[in-house]
């Protein structure tokens, strides 16, 4: 299909929804983002990195924006094709898998791209693959590894749902396998086993009364959280388990490093005999909002933010020191679930704000 990046950004969304394009599957989507790209914009130069398509102005305007968005979906839920309906309560509604996370911000890259006369900056736009699974697969890490000249920015925006509000920066993500082992038995003699199962009853309570730090930075307020989020172990009805692992989730303010964090959770489970191993990590974002770029977007979108709860890649722009926010629409609440949707509006809306934030004049 041939996208028309100067339709409406609402229809360009459900066109895009309308492409089914599973994490790992979206060479049909990058395709035909490509395609567009090359015959409905001008000024730009755009390659093409696997499943992900990228695009750049040089202008030499003496400041350059980035916009990124990833073109993956969680599997589709029967929730594709899109359709639109109206709501008594939120209005013009459309509904679908990406409708929030997040299409909807990529039609507004898309749509700006090919119809701002005035820039005010130099733009880079980044649609990459694999963002919904491992971080190993992602294909902004790949851009990073192979093309890093391509990710450098003044400031960077990433359309993941925001419910257009500017969420600046983001939480870091930790998750830790704790393991357990026992003595085998069968269940009708368990006098002569070990049950490594019953061994987590200590680090689940002290996870149910664990409460989470909450700590302003630049404005935003930042919530901690750590959950059990996987327990498993046993062989049958009938024997008394040698070995069980509960996974932990520690969701943390960007104030705190990765190590750090890791050293937190080893005090929350300090004292009780359970394997510790760090299985995943990922560091936070600081939100940066003092510096100028991200300042006058905040004020295109006025003074409106909030902070990030959640990780999302604007970590890897701070990492590489550059200020990022998330500015899309729809409600990040709504991101994988079934009767994913986002109000119309809130695609007018952030097409609206950025196109002033982008525009010279």
């Amino acid at each position: 299909m041939t996208l028309d990046l100067q339709a409406d950004p609402i229809d360009l969304t459900a066109a895009l929804v309308d492409i089914p394009s599973v994490s790992e599957d979206e060479s049909r989507i990058a395709d035909d983002v490509e395609h567009a790209l090359r015959t409905q914009t001008t000024g730009f130069e755009i390659i093409r990195s696997g499943n992900a398509v990228l695009a750049r102005t040089n202008r030499g305007l003496g400041s350059r924006v980035m916009l990124a968005g990833h073109l993956d979906t969680v599997p589709i839920a029967d929730n594709v094709p899109s359709r639109r309906e109206h709501d008594s309560a939120e209005g013009d509604i459309l509904h679908g898998c990406g409708t929030v996370d997040m299409k909807s911000g990529d039609a507004v890259f898309l749509h700006l791209a090919a119809t701002i006369d005035n820039p005010a900056h130099d733009l880079t736009l980044v649609f990459y693959d694999c963002e919904e699974i491992a971080a190993a697969r992602n294909g902004l890490g790949r851009i990073e590894r192979e093309l890093p000249e391509w990710l450098d920015a003044d400031v960077a925006i990433l359309g993941e749902p925001s419910g257009g509000f500017i969420e600046a920066g983001c939480q870091g993500t930790l998750r830790v396998r704790l393991t357990a082992s026992g003595t085998r038995a069968h269940s009708a003699r368990s006098w002569l086993g070990d049950n490594a199962i019953h061994k987590f009853g200590a680090v689940l309570n002290r996870l149910a009364a664990y409460r989470a730090r909450t700590i302003d930075i630049d404005g935003c307020v930042y919530r901690e959280g750590l959950q059990a989020v996987r327990i498993a172990g046993g062989v049958a009805g009938n024997v008394v388990p040698d070995a069980a692992e509960l996974d932990v989730n520690f969701r943390f303010a960007p104030d705190r490093s990765v190590e750090q964090a890791v050293e937190h959770v080893r005090e929350v489970v300090e004292g009780l005999d359970l394997g510790f191993e760090v299985t995943d990590s990922s560091p936070g974002a600081l939100p940066g909002l003092n510096r100028p770029a991200a300042a006058a977007l905040i004020e295109a979108a006025g003074g409106q933010f909030r902070a990030k709860y959640g990780w999302t890649d604007v970590s890897r722009f701070s990492a590489l020191g550059i200020p990022a926010v998330n500015y899309g629409p729809g409600d990040p609440n709504l991101a994988h679930k079934r009767d994913e949707r986002v109000p119309v509006e809130q695609i007018t809306h952030v097409t609206q704000v950025l196109r002033s934030y982008l525009s010279a004049g």
